[in-house]
């Protein structure tokens, strides 16, 4: 019956094999097609503002949100982790165009006005309390996707 478990072990390691070679494959297309399109997305934007011959507070601000979105995608190819500060950071400059937006071309300011500096008082306390978190309790070593230790906090190589 040894034959029968080293079969078993042999089928499970190669289903394990090709399991993660789709995974992993899937992974990296996702990943190249977020980062295709926030590319291509950014570079319309530009041409439409170097079409325009100008460009706004609310287009620069766009502008930062493709290179947060770049710069997460990127960090999550690296390190196969999602930093959430990158998605606070996002929802904070897309708040700030609201209200630049909102502020400069349309009605004057009311109660909306607070609703929106709140949203935005709150994601800078949670971008507080997630670096206070990851200061006080470090998380696990970061790993990427071959296994290799990656980031400043593992220095025993």
């Amino acid at each position: 019956m040894k034959w029968v478990d080293d079969s078993r072990k042999r089928m499970h390691k190669g289903a394990n094999s090709i399991g993660n070679l789709f995974v992993e494959g899937f992974h990296y297309l996702g990943l190249f097609a977020i980062g295709a399109a926030t590319a291509w997305a950014s570079v319309a934007a530009f041409l439409g503002m170097v079409e325009k011959g100008t460009a706004s507070v609310d287009d620069i601000l766009l502008l930062f949100i493709y290179l947060e979105l770049g710069a997460m995608v990127g960090i999550y190819f690296k390190t196969n982790h999602l930093p959430i500060r990158f998605l606070l950071y996002i929802a904070i400059t897309a708040l700030t165009r609201y209200l630049i937006g909102d502020v400069s071309h349309h009605k004057a300011p009311d109660i909306g006005l607070l609703y929106l500096c709140g949203g935005i008082f709150f994601l800078a306390l949670s971008v507080l309390a997630v670096r206070f978190a990851s200061y006080k309790f470090p998380s696990s070593k970061a790993i990427d996707s071959t296994g290799e230790v990656v980031g400043d906090n593992y220095s025993e190589r």
